[in-house]
């Protein structure tokens, strides 16, 4: 029989492996997705572009995209206008909130320091989708790996989910061998996201894998008797007809700790 409990879970958390409005214009099958999680005909959109210091370009990009078919706003951190009068009032009354890519210490250290960690969370208890790629992706993750600055590192991410967690697997090789070697090291197992794809959670527990190209998809890692062991996982190419979506966490996802 079908384990279903998960789906009566309103938490609900799509991270990109890179992907979305500011990565694949002209391709709007991610953002199409989380727009459909909300289950409304036009939902209310906060975008959080702190990781990116507020960049205007990324704004204006933001708007463009989903201006005609939301509710759309914006949150600044970096402004004296920050745009909304009262933060937790404003968060909490989205139906999506979408959080930019850009630099993950950054967005994490801003958060962290004007309480925005913690709204986030009492959203994502309330139901409210969280979504985003790349640093917008590793931050509910309790270990995420980030190249922003250099080379592979490992950051504490906002915990929501536990387990660890990087992007754009496809297109930084790199890391992957810094995840295999954090994994051998005793960090906590996780999965990878290449671009184009995004891993959709619903409490802890992984519930689908959806891509925006095909052969684009994530896998998740473990540490084994002789190394670590990467499956790769089921995934629905949203371009395809069928729009089914997986009812249970792919049967190689690691179980939740």
């Amino acid at each position: 029989m079908l384990d279903l409990t998960h789906k009566r879970d309103r938490r609900q958390i799509v991270a990109f492996g890179g992907g979305g409005f500011s990565m694949e214009r002209g391709n709007p099958l991610l953002d199409d997705y989380v727009v459909g999680l909300t289950g409304k005909v036009r939902p209310r959109v906060c975008f959080l572009p702190t990781a990116s210091g507020d960049a205007d370009h990324y704004v204006v990009r933001f708007y463009s995209e989903f201006a005609t078919r939301a509710d759309a706003s914006h949150l600044t951190m970096f402004r004296r206008d920050r745009s909304v009068s009262d933060v937790r009032r404003h968060l909490l009354a989205q139906d999506l909130i979408y959080v930019g890519g850009g630099s993950l210490v950054s967005l994490l250290g801003v958060w962290r320091a004007h309480g925005i960690d913690q709204i986030l969370r009492d959203a994502w208890e309330r139901g409210i989708v969280l979504c985003g790629p790349s640093a917008g992706a590793l931050c509910w993750f309790s270990d995420a790996i980030t190249a922003y600055y250099s080379g592979p590192e490992r950051v504490d991410g906002m915990g929501f989910l536990p387990w660890s967690f990087t992007a754009h697997y496809d297109s930084e090789p790199e890391r992957r061998d810094q995840f295999h070697r954090l994994i051998n090291a005793g960090m906590r197992p996780g999965f990878a996201a290449d671009d184009g794809a995004a891993v959709h959670f619903i409490g802890p527990r992984l519930h689908a894998v959806l891509s925006s190209r095909e052969g684009a998809g994530a896998v998740a890692l473990r540490r084994g008797n002789d190394g670590v062991v990467e499956d790769r996982l089921e995934t629905r190419y949203l371009g395809a007809k069928s729009k089914e979506v997986l009812a249970t966490p792919p049967r190689t996802a690691p179980v939740a700790a």
